[in-house]
């Protein structure tokens, strides 16, 4: 039953507590390197992606995973500008990759594609390092420098036509990482390397990382993804169907789960070092 009387007045605290409660600021917000928001895009009569929405922060590495024609490289293309969305938005860097003059956007987001030999075009390697400190402003030696961080031994005055598939992957990764971008995106990096190369990868996907590089690469490559990335996106159609830490997507996953999660079921471990060290 009500009380009688008039209703007691509110507590004194509530519409204090309403009227002077903070509202988040831009500062309150986790940093982002790059976001997709309810991004669509059509190639012709194709819908390559379907309100796909993705952010990326500094110092993440992402998986895009999924079968040929999921939409990996179509969404890679997109955050450096190659394609515009048909709506939704893209934003690396706070700027809008389409619209972005490509000498100001390699300073936020670079691509290595499928062919890294695509982004290479001088005579010698010497000339690549020169040509790529020239368009990123950076001293000279930056890129030189990186190539020798990345794979050391290269000669100066070697083509780029004449490099093993390793080495032209590495020559690539320094010409993009001239440019100091804080988003890295690789399309199927690893395809053609054989296992030292893709250890020598994998290092330096980690130190990158680490440095706060947030990285996002589109593979096939289930043992790739395991070692280094903290999410995993799978991609069917053009939409994203799963998102989610590594351990949790690929483990209920079994087509793209890697050969020790599937030996080793029902225990999750997803690489060798895993186990190594839970054996040790």
């Amino acid at each position: 039953p009500r009380p009688r009387g008039p209703a007691a007045p509110p507590p004194a605290t509530s519409n204090a507590g309403r009227r002077f409660r903070r509202r988040p600021t831009p500062e309150d917000r986790p940093p982002r390197t790059a976001d997709a928001h309810d991004l669509t895009v059509r190639r012709a009569q194709v819908t390559a992606l379907h309100r796909v929405s993705l952010t990326v922060t500094p110092g993440e590495t992402i998986a895009l995973m999924g079968r040929n024609g999921a939409g990996k490289s179509t969404l890679l293309n997109s955050f450096v500008g190659l394609l515009e969305p048909t709506t939704g938005t893209v934003t690396v860097g706070g700027r809008a990759p389409h619209r972005t003059p490509p000498r100001d956007l390699i300073r936020h987001v670079g691509l290595v594609p499928q062919e890294p030999r695509d982004l290479l075009y001088a005579d010698t390697v010497a000339a690549e390092c020169a040509a790529a400190d020239q368009d990123t402003a950076a001293a000279l030696g930056t890129c030189r420098a990186l190539l020798d961080r990345l794979l050391p031994g290269i000669a100066d005055d070697t083509h780029p036509r004449d490099l093993s598939e390793g080495q032209c992957l590495a020559l690539a990764l320094a010409v993009v990482l001239t440019a100091r971008p804080p988003l890295l995106l690789l399309d199927e990096p690893t395809r053609g390397l054989d296992y030292a190369a893709k250890a020598r990868l994998v290092t330096a996907l980690r130190e990158l990382a680490a440095e706060g590089h947030a990285i996002v690469l589109a593979t096939h490559d289930v043992e790739l993804a395991a070692e280094i990335a903290h999410r995993v996106v799978l991609l069917a159609e053009g939409e994203v169907i799963a998102d989610g830490p590594t351990a949790e997507i690929v483990v209920s996953s079994p087509s793209f789960a890697p050969q020790v999660t599937k030996i080793l079921a029902p225990q999750q471990w997803l690489t060798v070092s895993q186990v190594r060290e839970a054996l040790g």
